[in-house]
C-alpha cells in the first residue's frame, strides 16, 4: 500500500529537493511512498489523502497549531532535524516517515 507524506514548509524549493531526494531513497528501497511539499495554509486540503506530517525545521513554531488541525486524524506529525534539512538528506528524512508510520 502506497504512503503518502505531506511535508510542510514556506514553499520553497529546499523542501521540494528534499521531497525529491526522500522519493530516490524510497525507490532504491523498494518502497512505494509519495512526498508532496506544500505549505502550512495547504494541510486541509490534503488531509484525506496523506498518512503522516513532516514539518520543515525553519517552521517550528506552526507545529502546534499543526497537531491541533491534526486532533483525531490518526495523522502522525514530527518536525525535521535541522541536518537533514539543512542536507537535503533523503534517506534520512524517509526513516523518519518510516519511524511515525511505525
Amino acid at each position: 500500500m502506497k504512503q503518502t507524506a505531506l511535508l510542510i514548509c514556506s514553499g520553497g524549493a529546499s523542501s521540494g529537493f528534499l521531497a525529491q531526494n526522500i522519493r530516490k531513497a524510497a525507490k532504491k528501497r523498494s518502497m512505494e511512498i509519495e512526498v508532496i511539499a506544500r505549505g502550512e495554509s495547504e494541510l486541509r486540503e490534503y488531509m484525506d489523502q496523506i498518512d503522516v506530517v513532516l514539518i520543515a525545521p525553519h517552521l517550528s513554531y506552526v507545529r502546534e497549531d499543526i497537531e491541533k488541525q491534526l486532533e483525531g486524524s490518526n495523522i502522525p506529525c514530527t518536525l525535521i532535524d535541522q541536518s537533514t534539512y539543512g542536507l537535503l538528506d533523503g534517506e534520512k528524512g524517509l526513516d523518519m516517515i518510516l519511524e511515525q508510520l511505525s
